[in-house]
């Protein structure tokens, strides 16, 4: 059978699927709360069932294609493979739980096409993820809901180097935008829709970012702040973004882009004012605050911010419509060859 699966973009609270995972440790922290759209581009492929192994025949999104891997569908390798870090490991690490918790035989998958960038805070590691995830829930019938393939996904990455949180295999919901919280150990989802097209635009700022440094730098801060710094960060990915957040699903199940937009350049002044100081080194982003105060765009879009983990990596507009999209896609491009632009449209 043939599977899509995009990736993700974290409109709204990002960071807060792992801080709110530190109410374990300090039930006084607020629950966190995301608002996550799928993007328009992803992973294409088709995939079988196979006796004795798991092959993955991969492309990246500049039309590489990457050399075959076939493992033994045993569990040793598997997480051996898995715990080896890099490209493959994501998908060794889901069939790794598959095979720990399901009577399954092996996948042949063939992902003969990618359109999603790698590495630029879309979630392509959790595609992978929920690929092989959704592979061996048709394949093999297992009728597992998209919660348990979203479950199984996460299982499986973080067998690997991988420390992602949990609102990434929320790419498994597809274009849908979906409102989570989360509570500890507990995530809860809640599909929405909008009454009209809503547009954005998604830039590759072509610079580069440390993640591992940044959630280094922010985790330090829990479960338990012991100063100023601390405490702020705490703040921001807590009350302020939760209610920033929510302020967005609400506009959003409005069709309302305008307020979507202050409530972008909003969340963007608060993550600023609290977060930087935990991590200047990465979230001072002086390549992503140039383009978000580039005035040629403004006419264009109506507010932005940072992406995923924040610093150089991406940025997200939205703009007023389809005609904006395109004229500031055409300027970006423009002034900024080294920047590549997404498209991403959540439909009615």
């Amino acid at each position: 059978m043939k599977l899509f699966v995009p990736g993700r973009l974290c409109l709204f609270g990002e960071h807060s699927d792992w801080a709110g995972g530190y109410r374990r440790l300090n039930p006084d922290l607020e629950k966190g709360c995301t608002l996550i759209a799928g993007t328009n581009q992803g992973l294409y492929a088709e995939v079988k069932s196979h006796p004795t192994h798991l092959i993955l025949r991969a492309s990246l999104n500049d039309g590489t294609r990457l050399e075959p891997v076939a493992l033994p569908l045993e569990r040793p390798a598997l997480l051996a493979e898995a715990e080896k870090g890099g490209f493959f490991s994501y998908a060794a690490g889901v069939a790794y739980q598959f095979l720990t918790h399901f009577q399954v035989g092996g996948l042949e998958i063939d992902n003969y096409l990618t359109d999603l960038p790698v590495k630029k805070g879309l979630s392509s590691s959790a595609a992978i993820c929920v690929l092989v995830a959704r592979a061996f829930n048709r394949l093999y019938d297992l009728k597992m809901t998209v919660r348990g393939e979203m479950e199984f996904a996460y299982l499986g990455e973080i067998s690997t180097p991988s420390r992602c949180g949990r609102m990434d295999q929320a790419c498994a919901y597809g274009n849908r935008p979906i409102l989570m919280t989360f509570d500890g150990d507990r995530t809860d989802v809640i599909e929405l829709k909008v009454p009209q097209d809503l547009f954005f635009v998604i830039v590759d700022l072509g610079a580069g970012k440390d993640t591992k440094a940044i959630l280094s730098s922010l985790n330090q801060c829990y479960p338990f702040a012991t100063d100023g710094v601390q405490q702020n960060v705490q703040k921001y990915l807590g009350p302020i973004s939760s209610q920033i957040t929510l302020e967005a699903a609400e506009a959003l199940q409005q069709g309302d882009a305008e307020r979507i937009g202050a409530l972008m350049n909003r969340a963007q002044a608060e993550f600023d004012r609290h977060l930087t100081p935990a991590c200047r080194s990465q979230l001072t982003a002086p390549v992503l605050h140039q383009l978000l105060h580039y005035p040629p765009i403004q006419p264009h879009i109506l507010g932005g911010k940072g992406v995923g983990s924040q610093g150089d990596g991406s940025a997200q507009f939205i703009v007023k419509d389809e005609s904006s999209q395109e004229r500031a896609i055409e300027i970006i491009e423009r002034d900024f060859p080294q920047m590549k632009c997404l498209k991403l449209a959540i439909r009615k």
